[in-house]
C-alpha cells in the first residue's frame, strides 16, 4: 500500500505560490533549549500568518506513543482534540513580502522520504534559500550575547556570526539531514545553532527567539517585527537578575562562566571552553555535575580571590 505523505494538499495555492521565496524550517524535535524552536513556531503563525499549502501525514511520520497529542476533558465530554501537524505554508513579513515556513513536529519515521519529498518542494518552488534554527544549553552565562555555530553554504554569515566552530559527532535532527542533503545538491541553506545558558534552558526564554528572528532576517532579507520580543527579553532578564542577585552561589556560578565566555572571545582561535578534550559536546548530566562539583569546591575552600583557572576540565 503507498500511501500519500501528504494528508492534505491545496492544488490551487500550490499553484500561486511565486517562484523563489525564502523557506524557514522550523520544526520541533531533538534540541529546543530555551524553546527557540517553540517560540519560533508561534511567532511565525501570529505574526506572519502563514496560508497552509499542504499537511504530511502525521499517521505515516509520527509515532502517537511517544508524543501524546493533547485534548481536553471538560466535565463529562472531551473537546478541544489537537493532533500534531507538520505544514508547509505561504506566510507575509512585516512589508508583505512572502516565503515558506515549514513547521511543526519533527518526524518519527521515513526520514528520507520526507527529506526527498522537501527536496522536490525546494525544487518545485525554487526556493532561494533555506534558513533553520535550533537551540541546546551550554555553560554560559545569561549576561553576555547568545552565540551561535553557524552551518551551510553562507560563508558570509559563518565568518560573521559563528563564534563556535567545533568538529564533533552528534545525534542528527531530520533538519540536520535536510541541510545536509541540500548543501550536497549545492542548495543555498544556513543554520543556526543557539548556545542558551544551561540554567535557562527548560524555560521560554525570550531571547533565544530574539536570536532566531535576527538570523532569519540576516539570511534572507525579510523583515519581521521584534519589538514585543525585545521587551519581553528586557523582562525576562531583570527577573533572571533579581532571582540570582538573591544567592551568593548562583552570582558566583554566573562570574565564573563570564569568566570563561570572556576568556574564551579573547582568543577565538584557543581550545573551545565548552567542549571536552576529545571533541565531544557535554550531555546536561555533564554539565550539572561540572557545576555541582564547583560549587562543592567554592564551599570547601571558601571565597575566592577571582585569580584561580575556571576553565572545564
Amino acid at each position: 500500500m503507498n500511501e500519500s505523505i501528504f494528508s492534505a494538499e491545496y492544488a490551487e495555492r500550490r499553484a500561486r505560490v511565486p517562484r523563489g521565496l525564502p523557506l524557514v524550517v522550523a520544526m520541533e524535535g531533538l534540541s529546543d533549549a530555551g524553546g527557540a524552536v517553540s517560540q519560533l513556531e508561534e511567532y511565525l503563525w501570529e505574526h506572519a500568518h502563514p496560508e497552509e499549502i499542504l499537511r504530511f501525514n502525521a499517521d505515516l511520520l509520527l509515532d502517537y506513543r511517544a508524543r501524546r497529542p493533547l485534548i481536553t476533558f471538560d466535565g463529562d465530554h472531551l473537546v478541544d482534540y489537537s493532533p500534531e501537524e507538520l505544514v508547509l505554508g505561504l506566510a507575509h513579513d512585516e512589508l508583505g513580502a512572502p516565503f515558506l515556513v515549514l513547521s511543526g513536529y519533527e518526524p518519527d519515521f521515513r526520514w528520507e522520504q520526507f527529506i526527498d519529498t522537501v527536496l522536490l518542494l525546494v525544487h518545485e518552488f525554487e526556493v532561494s534559500i533555506t534558513v533553520w534554527t535550533h537551540a541546546f544549553p551550554m555553560p554560559v552565562p545569561h549576561t553576555r550575547p547568545i552565540g551561535a555555530t553557524v552551518s551551510g553554504s553562507r560563508d558570509d554569515l559563518i565568518e560573521a556570526r559563528s563564534v563556535w566552530r567545533p568538529t564533533t559527532r552528534l545525534s542528527a535532527s531530520a533538519a540536520h539531514v535536510l541541510e545536509y542533503r541540500l548543501h550536497s545538491l549545492g542548495e543555498e541553506v544556513v543554520g543556526f545553532a543557539h548556545l542558551i545558558p544551561h540554567y535557562l534552558a527548560g524555560t521560554e526564554y525570550p531571547e533565544a527567539l530574539l536570536v532566531s528572528l535576527d538570523g532569519i532576517m540576516a539570511a534572507t532579507g525579510l523583515i519581521l517585527s521584534t519589538d514585543g520580543v525585545r521587551e519581553a527579553a528586557r523582562s525576562f532578564r531583570a527577573q533572571v537578575d533579581a532571582q540570582i542577585s538573591e544567592n551568593e552561589e548562583s552570582l558566583e556560578m554566573v562570574r565564573t562562566l563570564e569568566h570563561r565566555y570572556d576568556a574564551y572571545m579573547e582568543d577565538r582561535g584557543a581550545q573551545s571552553p565548552l567542549i571536552g578534550e576529545d571533541g565531544t559536546l557535554p550531555t546536561a548530566d555533564q554539565i550539572a555535575s561540572e557545576l555541582e562539583r564547583f560549587l562543592a569546591e567554592r564551599q570547601q575552600s571558601g571565597p575566592s580571590d577571582g585569580d584561580g583557572d575556571d576553565g572545564l576540565g
